[in-house]
């Protein structure tokens, strides 16, 4: 099929997901297409895009990419059937029309080469007739007829033995029979149940599993971090995991697609039916929905581990200050250095006010000392072994500066950039616990411009991640990465080349050349000059440009989110009122007298121009909350500390499906399973909880020995609603399940495994080191451009044809709870987008 074609179905396939209109769609592709990026598109093709936002762009470029190669695996079918010479024109429909993976490889079953198997081997034997006669089911002496295929030379030679091959020939043609695949597929995936069976003799190597050791629940309620942690204690050999569907129906569905009459050649199509389930279907379905399974688990936990990320790294930022920044430690002593305000090391020492030295005298000089000359506003503790001593000794220093902001600063991932070549680059000279020291002070200071240069992974925000697809995990938190980075903008004259490289059109190679550039130039003095940089085109340019920041510049829109390409807007803007774009910027009564209709012109619409006028109110303006500072309750800073009852001031660390981990200060993240996140009831913990919020909550349970410690964020967390009940909200089985079809419908208590298989949360920190739809294009002409020019596709027929395949498509593909429309509206809705 003509790929033009294929691309325009594809279109209005997607439009139709994400409901939106074809127009939409397209031009989102055409863009794309050209190597615009999601948060350029989302942002200054509005007008385009019919003003579609970064969840729903990226959610089109996505399908587009699962959509081509969709059609590469089909051209490749076509081609293998062809050059057997077994294509039919309705056997070409067939391929072309189906719309899943799984619906054009059963298509391609039949024809795909395969080793030898007992129905290839009946077949060379002669019996493929025998077996064509006795699938048709007529009334005939099947006896008599099954003798004439015995052939001693052949290798049949009785009667059972031609019977057999014939039954292994009819076993292979169910197998292979597109339709019944697709209904017995919908069997395993909406009525299997997934099991779980101690291995004998792993009961102690498997504690952590134990409560797992005898687990049954169907399939389609297990949440993604059952899966996962399911799949990894199968991985390691704790347990045997079998998916069991209802057998029953799935035999009768089997017969009533086979077995249509009652006599002799049907007793053995039935024989055949229930080897072909055992033999063929069973283990096939079970592995393919095995990975449908994983599939769906690696997307919820990824889904949850950027949404994480995003909330960690949109953190309030203090902003530039002169830092004080503290590594601590005992009997190594704390790392300390100073920050100028824009994070250049400026001094490195090491204090010991902690045992057993516990020189706090001495200690406390040198700080005392170190914040009068150099001024400093802040100082940084990093949070790890000897932090809440560190902080307490630090506000008990005589006269220190009540001005003086003291934090607590999360250490996740330090000791990582320390060691790595992005630290050893800018600090050769120096070890890895000054380099953790400024990695701490630097994230206080600006949390995304530092944690940009880690491996996402190493952050520890993420649910079972090293379980999930890698290579999805990494397209998705580079997104995030990047999107955060573009909302925030980015100071071209003081950022990293690791900062710079997430920086729209730009990538490690342009961002490289930029620093060169710039250290060899010096600042940057205007956008303009970018054009200056090797290998810096108007393609890059375009696509950067709005999102680099020029603090200091002559123009200043150029310390703006106002694009370049629509500088003559804003000037004209300023002409029209007899004013300087300098004095537009300043006087808010000016600005109110702009009339956008009158700016409206056949690229630029209201979209843009409120964007514009709305950014000359605040230019460069950062999206993110002030910061506030926190601080842990005094007198608690270890496990013993703690007692049932107590009021604690946190922070989210991570978020699971299951709840949230918090930091009280004690050296050991508590966990506060969904049930205790709220008065009233909700779906997911991000309803309730974002990384990085402050929270007070209340001590549920301490086990010192595992190392445990339940929190609650309830309002009355021993109150007679915290039984089994939330917000008067009943958690049985059968309430839950009417709420959310399709999720894990009860409250069941947190497993040992959702506890300490996660790795990267709920860490002891004594051993840490260190989408709303798109609105339609508007229909009026005053206050939008005329519609972009789009390549001369004529959608008709793609539509018909999309039309024509819903029905098929619905049945083949399996049902998962809704319209890509309704998930992306629950995503928006569940992260709050």
């Amino acid at each position: 099929m003509d790929q033009a074609l294929l691309d325009a179905q594809h279109i209005v396939q997607i439009a139709a997901e994400i409901g939106v209109r074809v127009k939409q769609v397209e031009a989102t592709a055409q863009l794309l297409d050209e190597g615009a990026t999601v948060p350029f598109i989302s942002r200054y093709r509005k007008e385009v895009t019919g003003t579609l936002d970064e969840v729903q762009v990226a959610t089109i470029r996505d399908r587009l990419v699962q959509l081509r190669e969709l059609d590469k695996r089909r051209a490749s079918i076509l081609k293998s059937i062809s050059e057997q010479e077994k294509l039919t024109p309705e056997l070409e429909e067939k391929i072309n029309a189906v719309q899943t993976l799984s619906a054009l490889e059963d298509l391609y079953l039949p024809y795909k080469p395969k080793r030898k198997t007992r129905a290839s081997m009946a077949k060379e034997k002669g019996l493929e007739p025998l077996a064509l006669q006795i699938l048709e089911q007529g009334r005939m002496d099947l006896e008599k007829v099954a003798k004439q295929f015995i052939d001693e030379e052949k290798g049949v030679k009785t009667l059972e033995e031609a019977l057999a091959g014939a039954r292994d020939i009819i076993a292979e043609h169910i197998n292979e029979h597109a339709e019944t695949r697709a209904q017995l597929r919908q069997v395993f995936e909406k009525e299997g149940r997934i099991l779980a069976r101690l291995i004998s003799g792993k009961e102690e190597e498997g504690e952590k599993y134990r409560d797992y050791f005898e687990w049954e629940e169907p399939l389609i309620e297990a949440p993604s971090h059952r899966v996962l942690a399911l799949r990894r204690a199968e991985k390691e050999g704790i347990l045997l995991l079998d998916l069991q569907p209802n057998e029953e129906r799935a035999i009768t569905l089997l017969e009533d697609n086979f077995v249509h009459s009652n006599t002799k050649s049907s007793d053995q199509v039935q024989m055949a039916v229930k080897d072909a389930y055992k033999r063929l279907l069973k283990p096939s379905m079970e592995t393919e929905i095995r990975m449908l399974s994983k599939q769906r688990a690696d997307e919820e936990a990824i889904s949850i581990f950027a949404e994480n990320l995003r909330q960690l790294l949109l953190s309030a930022p203090l902003g530039q200050k002169n830092t004080l920044a503290l590594d601590p430690g005992f009997r190594t002593g704390c790392k300390l250095v100073v920050l100028d305000k824009q994070g250049k090391l400026v001094y490195n020492d090491t204090i010991y006010p902690n045992e057993p030295q516990k020189d706090t005298v001495k200690a406390g000089s040198i700080v005392l000392a170190l914040c009068e000359k150099y001024n400093i506003e802040a100082i940084a503790i990093g949070n790890g072994t000897a932090s809440r001593e560190t902080e307490r000794f630090i506000k008990a220093i005589p006269s220190l500066p009540k001005s003086i902001q003291v934090v607590v600063v999360s250490e996740s991932g330090a000791s990582i950039y320390s060691a790595s070549d992005v630290a050893r680059e800018e600090f050769a000279d120096y070890d890895l616990t000054v380099r953790g020291a400024v990695s701490i002070g630097r994230r206080l200071m600006d949390p995304l411009a530092e944690l940009v240069k880690l491996d996402p992974k190493s952050i520890g925000v993420g649910q079972y991640q090293h379980d999930v697809d890698q290579k999805q995990l990494k397209n998705s938190l580079d997104d995030t990465v990047m999107s955060c980075v573009n909302a925030v903008g980015v100071e071209v004259n003081t950022a990293s080349k690791e900062l710079l490289s997430y920086v729209s059109g730009l990538g490690a190679s342009l961002a490289k050349n930029i620093v060169t550039f710039r250290n060899e130039n010096g600042a940057f003095k205007s956008r303009a000059q970018l054009k200056k940089v090797p290998r810096l085109g108007d393609k890059a340019f375009e696509q950067a440009a709005g999102f680099l920041r020029i603090r200091d510049a002559k123009n200043l829109l150029d310390a703006s989110a106002v694009h370049p390409e629509s500088y003559p807007i804003v000037e004209k803007m300023a002409k029209d009122l007899n004013t300087t774009v300098e004095e537009l910027i300043k006087n808010e009564e000016l600005r109110k007298q702009i009339n956008l209709k009158n700016y409206v012109t056949d690229t630029v619409g209201l979209p843009t121009l409120e964007d514009i006028v709305s950014e000359l109110a605040k230019p460069g303006r950062d999206p993110r909350e002030q910061f506030e500072t926190f601080s842990f309750v005094e007198g608690v800073e270890k496990m013993e500390d703690l007692k049932v009852g107590m009021k604690l001031s946190g922070i989210v660390t991570n978020i699971t499906d299951f709840g949230a981990f918090i930091d009280v200060g004690v050296h050991q993240d508590g966990l506060a399973h969904i049930s205790q996140l709220s008065d009233k009831f909700i779906n997911h913990p991000t309803e309730a909880v974002k990384v990085h919020q402050k929270v007070e909550a209340t001590v549920m349970d301490v086990d010192l020995g595992r190392k445990r410690i339940s929190l609650s964020l309830k309002s009355e967390p021993f109150g007679a609603d915290s039984d089994g009940k939330r917000g008067g909200t009943s958690n049985t089985l059968s309430e839950a399940r009417s709420q959310r079809p399709q999720r894990v419908a009860t409250r069941k208590p947190i497993t040992k495994v959702e506890k300490e298989a996660i790795s990267e949360m709920g860490k002891d920190r004594k051993n840490d080191s260190k989408f709303s739809r798109g609105s339609s294009l508007e229909e009026d002409d005053t206050n939008q451009p005329k519609e972009r020019k789009t390549k001369k596709t004529s959608y008709k027929k793609a539509e018909s044809f999309v039309k024509r395949q819903q029905k098929s498509k619905e049945e083949e593909a399996p049902k998962t709870g809704g319209t890509m429309a309704d998930k992306l509206a629950a995503l928006r809705n569940k992260f709050g987008k």
